[in-house]
């Protein structure tokens, strides 16, 4: 088994990504970190009115990613194996998504400072997700702030998130097309993508698309 102790789990709202990672912490007996969207006081608003509330929210998540990494930086890393359902670099994509020319100024004097301070992941999955399967997820699990996403900014989101992996070369990635898998309700659909996940053999940009099956 390749040595993981630090896996990261990433993909737009509603692909999974908290899910899955702590369906695998659990089976690694691992410890788990998640995002805290939910102390966001600012997201719901975001969600309302993007344009005015996009600088403080983004703010209030970079700062609370920043010491949410700076906890796992002080972890044993070498001693216990860590699962997160985010990678600190994915601040980047919801910054020059929605951020003002004069606020992405501003952004970029302060995220690389924060930046050189943060622990890699030994492996980043990102979870590709259709834009209907997304809308579904997302209706299905029922958030009160996420009421008012649209289809269009899933998708905005969904064509950031694709371009910023296809440039993404920090660690180890495994890109995985969730369009014909179901690794929540179906045993063996995990187990193929764990075992991915866990190949010998996986180099250090792997895509893993899976068939649907019969």
């Amino acid at each position: 088994m390749a040595e993981l102790r630090y896996i990261a789990i990433e993909g737009v709202i509603g692909a999974g990504k908290t899910t899955l990672a702590g369906m695998l912490s659990e089976k690694l007996n691992a410890d788990l970190i998640l995002e805290q969207f939910e102390e966001n006081p600012f997201l719901e608003k975001f969600y309302d009115d993007r344009k005015r509330f996009a600088f403080q929210t983004q703010m209030f998540f970079l700062i609370n990613r920043y010491k949410q990494q700076q906890q796992l930086k002080q972890q044993d890393l070498f001693s216990s194996i860590t699962v997160s359902d985010y990678i600190f670099d994915k601040d980047k994509i919801f910054a020059y998504l929605n951020l003002s020319a004069e606020e992405v100024k501003l952004y970029e004097n302060i995220f690389p400072l924060l930046e050189r301070d943060i622990p890699k992941p030994d492996l980043v999955i990102f979870l590709q997700c259709s834009i209907d399967r997304l809308m579904a997820n997302i209706k299905l699990r029922g958030r009160k702030f996420e009421k008012n996403l649209t289809r269009q900014y899933l998708a905005e989101l969904s064509e950031a998130y694709n371009n910023f992996f296809f440039k993404y070369n920090n660690t180890p990635l495994l890109i995985v097309n969730t369009s014909d898998i179901d690794f929540v309700n179906s045993e063996s659909d995990f187990k193929e993508l764990f075992n991915q996940i866990y190949r010998e053999d996986r180099g250090f940009i792997e895509y893993f698309n899976p068939e649907a099956k019969g």
